[in-house]
């Protein structure tokens, strides 16, 4: 009597089970196609980066931090910064076109010694040189370039036309980067700096005479080399700033202020407009250039 209650209920335990499986076959069977779909959906929303923190994140809208100059343009007394200024990330990005002449002009500049700095987003890996002027910034021979798959400080000898070019890492599409150009008088030395790091030195005697009176492009040079891309936050220094300051102002990321408001030139944050915020009225003047809302995709804080 117990042997057939034991059968009974294994034979009971054996149906339960089989209906558990059946029914779990079923749910897939009806449901697994809409799983899958949700799936591939939330993928390439990833992809897309709808779910990326800088989307959520605070935006600071165009000109809402500025140098305030209370006497007037070049001036350096009780000069100080107006705004949030918190490093906030931008609301745009100036976007350049790799055809159809797309950049954005500004005055020329007679700086003994300089820098220049910018953040710079390649959507492609231009196969010739591109950049914030032909590769980023460029004014009388100095410029910073994206071509032949990486990055590039140069400052030429208008004279000779001698050109020392200093390389950085390879570029990654889709990838920002903080470049900065350092040119030192009267030693003539050159730095280039990728992400705050120094990535060599060269002596570019000659690049700091301003001659030809080339004003300043962002997005492309006076030639065909235009940048295929995005750029903000570019900022122009009349002095060499030290490695120290290089990396100060790359981690204060994208929406950094500037560092040094004494030596202070220009300051085009391109956060919807070309305006200069550094009180000294260097406007740019925009030729077929975007501002995006959508330019945080690739960015990851310092």
């Amino acid at each position: 009597m117990l042997k057939k209650r034991n059968v009974h209920k294994n034979n009971v335990a054996g149906r339960f089970a089989k209906s558990k499986l059946q029914s779990a076959m079923e749910y897939l069977m009806t449901y697994g196609w809409a799983i899958l779909i949700i799936a591939v959906v939330l993928g390439a929303l990833f992809q897309l980066g709808v779910f990326n923190a800088n989307n959520f994140a605070p935006k600071a809208p165009p000109g809402s931090c500025q140098v305030f100059r209370p006497n007037g343009p070049y001036t350096t007394s009780f000069i100080n910064l107006e705004g949030v200024c918190s490093g906030e990330l931008p609301q745009y990005a100036a976007s350049f076109s790799a055809s159809g002449n797309s950049y954005i002009q500004s005055v020329s500049f007679p700086l003994p010694s300089w820098t220049v700095v910018a953040w710079a987003d390649a959507s492609t890996v231009p196969s010739g040189r591109a950049g914030i002027a032909g590769e980023g910034w460029y004014w009388d021979d100095k410029y910073v370039e994206a071509g032949w798959g990486r990055w590039a400080g140069n400052c030429c000898n208008i004279t000779t036309d001698a050109c020392p070019y200093l390389y950085g890492s390879s570029i990654t599409p889709d990838q920002w980067v903080f470049l900065a150009t350092t040119f030192s008088a009267p030693s003539n030395t050159m730095a280039f700096y990728q992400n705050g790091v120094l990535q060599g030195t060269n002596t570019a005697a000659g690049c700091s005479i301003d001659s030809n009176n080339e004003p300043v492009r962002i997005g492309a040079d006076d030639g065909n080399d235009e940048f295929p891309g995005e750029i903000a936050n570019v900022q122009i220094y009349n002095t060499s700033l030290s490695a120290s300051e290089i990396q100060a102002l790359y981690q204060e990321g994208i929406g950094g202020a500037p560092i040094d408001l004494q030596n202070l030139v220009a300051w085009w944050p391109l956060n919807g407009n070309a305006n200069d915020y550094s009180g000294n009225g260097n406007n740019g003047q925009i030729n077929n250039v975007n501002f995006v809302s959508n330019w945080w995709s690739g960015y990851t804080p310092p």
